[in-house]
Parts: structure tokens; C-alpha cells; sequence
């Protein structure tokens, strides 16, 4: 195990290390390339393509560095904590120079991580999953060192797994690139570290920004109190940078090399990983585009700018979340409750009175009361024009108020009381993907039935889906509605009373697409 009480390298002697570094490397992978993505007006960013690499990560080149290092002194067996991609390059090294390695995996790490890391060990490879984040699986890595003839190979705070990350900093200038601002990602700080050190010895001038995520940011709360502190709990979203608590070495080197370290949401990230899917037909996972996430919000200054993409070890399950939140990341989404008196065509006047601008992408409105309603509404939409609905809503006399991250509306918990339901039908009905579809529908039924339940909410599908319950005065209108239905073509599906009573008391209606309060998106 490494002593950390041992002298913090200087950048002089990581860019000494890396120079050595690269003849190790290049024995198991190959300089990743230089791809521009368009930013727009002729725009665009540089993306150093480390998704192209061994492990679809930068992970691998520390890792080969430091377990070469090992294997040169003798050593046998080794020990890693990851949550996944380091894994995957000591699990690469120690195959290719015969070590067994022992590797602690946070217990929440994607399986696609997990079987890549038994890809690449085979044999060579035991993996425990241990601990709930990558702090609790390190520390039980070093405890396992501690107790046997192993070392530990750290996922960061390690000159040699600094220098190896650093030979990209070496590749980006042999590539003659002219960017004057580079992007660097930080988790325990072993990338940032690396790569500033061999571009501050060639270019002094050149601005290098640390990006971490909001949530996890230890580096910056290092630079803040001097020293490496433990944040507590961590945003676990961005899995692969999740750190607690910036390494010593990495702190050390980061705190004079970096001109300043910046945070991006994860609202901003899912963005990124649009931005990356569209230009370049690659999904990354959230902590491979931390630096596309802050070079694509800073992109209107114009400097010349380089961001890496690292990391397409995706966790399949997870792109749904991805793709809904991509959306907020380039418009803002917020969520209005109303006061309306309980009648027939209160909704659908409500949606007429708020006018064009905002997408629609989530309603929730049970019937509680004879006399009053109040349905809770989620647009999308630029600052300006979201910050136009309460005054709207005033000027025709409708009390708004905010419920933006209110529990209840983020878990879409939906008051209603069925027994004031009047001859009710529930029903789902879908509606094409385009501004007003749902509110077209609203109108050719409001003089027939009055909506008792509402439930929607958008995931981007061609297609989109609600729940609705209406009522009627009495049975034979009823029958008229359900003519109405057939004869207008509108899709749609009856629902029995048991299916019915499942789903509104479980909130499985999920499914549905964009849609708005005016005539277009």
C-alpha cells in the first residue's frame, strides 16, 4: 500500500512519469483520436474520444501504468476498488502481466460493468461487491491489503495512475490541436491531475477548467478549505466520479494547476449526453461528459475548447431517466398548482387561457371536492415564458402558486375522492405527439363529460398516453360519450372497474408524449 504521508510530486515530476508512461501503455492500447463535434454557426468542440479506448474509458491507461510498476517489483496479487471502469483496466492489466487482482465493486455497480471487468480478468479477476458507494469499497479494499500480501491499486491518488491518465495530456499535443481551453472531469481528481500537468509544461496560458458534478464535488470543497475533506453524502447519478473525498496527491497537484474548478447538474449532464448522441451516434454514461456538460454552457464565449468523452459503460436501465431529464437540462420545467371552481370545461379553459409557449409535460388532478379543483401542471419552456404563467393565471382570476419539488408532485401522489364520482368511465386515450392534440380532444368531449381524473406525464415518445376518468350528469350521456369516442377516431382503451381501481391507486400511468396548451411545441 502506498504511504500517504509521502511527498506530493510536483508537476515536473508527473510530466517526467508520463513520458516513461507511454512505452507501458502502448503495449496493450492505442492514442485515442481527436473527433470535432458541431456546436452550431460553424462552431464546434473538440472531443478527446477516450470511449474508444480498451475499456470505453481512461481508467485502463493508469491502471496498465501502475500494475507494470508492480509487476516489475515482484508483486503478485493486487487490490482495487471501482465502480467500475477503473475495474475494467486493472482487471486488463492484471490479465496481460499475470497478477491476480481482487476487486471491491460498489454493490449498486451497473452489471454491464461487472461482467466487462470479468471480460477482461477472466481468471485473474475475483470481484466482491461490498459497501453501498465507492468510498465504503475502497476502504474495505485497503483492509483487505492490510491483512494479506496484497497491494492496492488506487483509482487515483497515485503518481503512477496520475502519470497514466497524463499521457493523454501528451496525446492532445502531439495532435496539434489549438484549443485554448480544456475541460477536465474530476472524481478523485487522477484525470485532472495527469493532464494539466503535461499541458501546463508546454502552455502556460492555456486555461484548464475542472468539472465535477453537483453533489460530489470534493475537489472543490478541498480547494475551498485547503485541504481534502470528506463532503459526506454524495450524488450517486454520475457513478463513475462519485468521490467523497479528493485524494492528497491529486488535491495537492489540482489546487496550482487548475484556473478553476466548475459543477455541472444532472439535468446539464443527461443534456451532454443528448448533445454526444445526436453529433456523434455514441451514448455515453453520465460521468464520461461531465466536461461536455461545462464546455456546452460556456460554448457562446467562442474560445477554442476541448472536452473528453470517457466512459460508454452505460447501465441500460438508467436511459430512460436520461432521456426525460435531457430535456430540462436545455429548458427549465416547473410544476404550478391551481385554484379553479369544480364545473364542467374547467380544465380545458384553463389550458385555453394560458396561451402558446410552454410544452406540457405533466398533469395530475383528482377530484377531491364538489365546489373546488386543483390540478397540478408541469410545463417546459424558457425562463420567460414559464415565468409568464402566474400572470396569466392572475388575469383571469386563477390563484397559481409554485409546487416545483414538492414530494407529493415529484411522486406523483394524486388526491381523489371516488365517491364523488359521478356515473364514471376511465379510459386511456392517446394522443400524436404535437402541440394540442390533448386540448383538440378536451373540447369535442367537454360539453358531453366533465373530467373527474387526470393523469399524465411525458417520456418523448411519438405517441403519448393519459388516464382520464370522466363523469356525467347521467347515464345517457354516458352513452353518448362512448359513441363519441368511436365516431371521432380517437384511440383509446375502456378500462373495467378492477383494472381501474389497481391503477389509480398504484400510479402506474406513466406513458405519454410532449404535449402543449397552444397550437404547436
Amino acid at each position: 500500500m502506498r504511504d500517504h504521508h509521502a511527498a506530493i510530486p510536483t508537476p515536473d515530476e508527473i510530466f517526467r512519469r508520463v513520458m516513461l508512461a507511454r512505452s507501458v501503455m502502448y503495449r496493450l492500447g492505442d492514442p485515442t483520436p481527436l473527433t470535432p463535434m458541431a456546436l452550431g454557426d460553424g462552431a464546434h468542440l473538440l472531443i478527446k474520444r477516450e470511449d474508444l479506448g480498451p475499456v470505453h474509458s481512461f481508467k485502463w491507461r493508469g491502471a496498465v501504468v501502475k500494475v507494470a510498476e508492480l509487476h516489475e517489483k515482484g508483486v503478485r496479487r493486487v487490490v482495487a476498488a471501482s465502480a467500475g471502469n477503473h475495474a475494467q483496466g486493472v482487471a486488463l492489466a492484471a490479465a496481460a502481466f499475470g497478477l491476480h487482482a481482487t476487486i471491491y465493486m460498489p454493490r449498486s455497480t451497473p452489471k454491464i460493468k461487472q461482467a466487462e471487468v470479468k471480460r477482461f480478468g477472466g481468471d485473474a479477476v475475483e470481484i466482491r461487491l461490498a459497501g453501498d458507494s465507492y468510498d465504503e469499497a475502497a476502504g474495505l479494499a485497503h483492509a483487505c491489503a492490510a491483512e494479506s500480501d496484497a497491494v492496492v491499486v488506487h483509482a487515483y491518488d497515485d503518481p503512477a495512475v496520475i502519470a497514466g491518465q497524463g499521457v493523454i495530456g501528451d496525446e492532445i499535443l502531439q495532435s496539434g490541436c489549438s484549443a485554448r481551453r480544456v475541460y477536465l472531469q474530476i472524481g478523485g481528481g487522477g484525470l485532472a491531475a495527469g493532464v494539466a500537468s503535461v499541458l501546463r509544461a508546454h502552455d502556460a496560458d492555456i486555461e484548464i477548467v475542472g468539472v465535477e458534478a453537483e453533489g460530489q464535488a470534493s475537489m472543490r470543497a478541498a480547494i475551498e478549505a485547503g485541504a481534502p475533506v470528506d463532503i459526506g453524502r454524495i450524488d450517486g447519478f454520475c457513478d463513475g466520479t462519485a468521490v467523497r473525498k479528493a485524494g492528497a496527491t491529486t488535491f495537492g497537484l489540482c489546487r496550482g494547476l487548475l484556473d478553476r474548478v466548475v459543477t455541472v447538474s444532472n439535468d446539464e449532464v443527461c443534456a451532454a449526453i443528448e448533445r454526444v448522441w445526436e453529433a456523434l451516434r455514441v451514448v455515453p454514461e453520465p460521468s464520461g461528459v461531465l466536461g461536455i456538460a461545462a464546455a456546452l454552457r460556456e460554448q457562446d464565449d467562442g474560445v477554442p475548447s476541448l472536452a473528453i468523452l470517457s466512459g460508454s459503460n452505460l447501465d441500460f436501465m438508467t436511459l430512460p431517466k436520461i432521456a426525460q431529464r435531457s430535456h430540462i437540462g436545455r429548458r427549465e420545467r416547473r410544476y404550478y398548482a391551481f385554484s379553479l371552481r369544480e364545473c364542467p370545461r374547467a380544465l380545458v379553459e384553463l389550458l385555453d387561457r394560458l396561451g402558446d409557449g410552454c410544452n406540457i409535460v405533466d398533469f395530475q388532478y383528482g377530484k377531491t371536492d364538489d365546489a373546488a379543483a386543483e390540478p397540478v401542471i408541469g410545463f417546459e419552456a424558457g425562463s420567460d415564458d414559464l415565468d409568464q404563467i402566474p400572470d396569466r393565471a392572475a388575469s383571469a382570476g386563477i390563484e397559481c402558486r409554485d409546487v416545483t419539488g414538492q414530494t407529493a408532485v415529484d411522486f406523483r401522489v394524486i388526491p381523489l375522492r371516488p365517491g364523488l364520482f359521478r356515473w364514471p368511465v376511465f379510459a386511456t386515450v392517446r394522443f400524436p405527439d404535437r402541440g394540442g392534440a390533448l386540448r383538440e380532444f378536451m373540447h369535442r368531449v367537454g360539453d358531453v363529460a366533465s373530467i373527474c381524473y387526470f393523469n399524465f406525464t411525458s417520456t418523448g415518445e411519438t405517441e403519448g398516453c393519459a388516464m382520464m376518468g370522466f363523469e356525467f350528469e347521467e347515464p345517457a350521456r354516458r352513452d353518448v360519450f362512448l359513441r363519441l369516442l368511436g365516431v371521432c377516431g380517437q384511440p383509446h382503451e375502456i378500462l373495467g372497474p378492477d383494472e381501474c381501481r389497481f391503477r389509480v391507486a398504484m400510479g402506474q400511468e406513466r406513458t405519454g408524449a410532449r404535449l402543449t396548451s397552444g397550437a404547436s411545441s
